[in-house]
């Protein structure tokens, strides 16, 4: 796993827990910067898996 991967994967984990607390909390700050964090993480996870593919292609 290429550690864009990796960490993208643990910012959406991290991301997805915000969200999930600040609905628990009713806190609509800490739900959309969870929303953010999981939208990065997601970006930044397809770029690891793009950068894997081209690797294993040359």
């Amino acid at each position: 796993m290429d550690k864009d991967q990796f960490k993208g994967r643990a910012k959406q984990a991290e991301g997805q827990l915000e969200e999930s607390a600040g609905k628990i909390v009713g806190n609509k700050k800490m739900e959309r910067g969870g929303k953010r964090k999981k939208a990065v993480g997601t970006v930044q996870s397809r770029y690891g898996d793009v950068k894997s593919d081209i690797k294993k292609s040359i």
